[in-house]
């Protein structure tokens, strides 16, 4: 197995069409898929965020890191390959958001306060795990993404509405 010094990747911007485009599932680990999680881990860090899912740095593919900054509890990054959400609480609970490919753009999201998702680590071992406030926040986010899905699609419809001007400049930002 070869190891390489993770880089910093381009975030892929609202407009960007990989975005919106469904995923592949991982569907065994590589030496690739590796660099491409240290390549994930490195530019969430850099790039202020705290998570990250591959199709925002232009891979197609069924993963998103979750960094510490998610967790109240002591726990490392977490990688999620092939994430699916098995469950999510009737609870819910607004709380604004922001993203890494919509910047300078915050809104009021609502979301189920907890969800299970089952999902493989780094070493394609099976988990499923329950996970409640915050944590459940962001990995929805993620999960989203990986669905072609952004936190502006679940805002309020007159605050998107508010907004198009805005994402239309910055899927032009992209473009460029």
């Amino acid at each position: 197995m070869k190891s390489c010094t993770p880089k910093k990747l381009d975030i892929y911007l609202y407009g960007a069409p990989v975005l919106r485009d469904k995923v592949q599932p991982v569907e065994r680990m590589t030496d690739d898929v590796r660099q491409l999680i240290d390549d994930m881990i490195l530019t969430m860090y850099e790039d202020d965020g705290i998570g990250l899912s591959a199709n925002q740095v232009g891979r197609s593919v069924s993963l998103f890191v979750v960094g510490t900054g998610a967790f109240e509890e002591e726990r490392p990054d977490m990688v999620f390959i092939n994430p699916e959400i098995l469950e999510m609480s009737e609870e819910t609970e607004t709380m604004e958001e922001g993203c890494l490919s919509v910047p300078d753009i915050r809104e009021e999201v609502t979301r189920p306060t907890s969800v299970r998702i089952r999902f493989n680590d780094p070493e394609m071992k099976v988990h499923v795990e329950t996970f409640t406030g915050f944590p459940a926040r962001v990995i929805q986010h993620e999960n989203d993404h990986l669905n072609g899905i952004f936190f502006t699609d679940r805002i309020r419809p007159v605050r998107r509405m508010l907004l198009k001007r805005k994402l239309a400049e910055i899927a032009l930002m992209q473009g460029q």
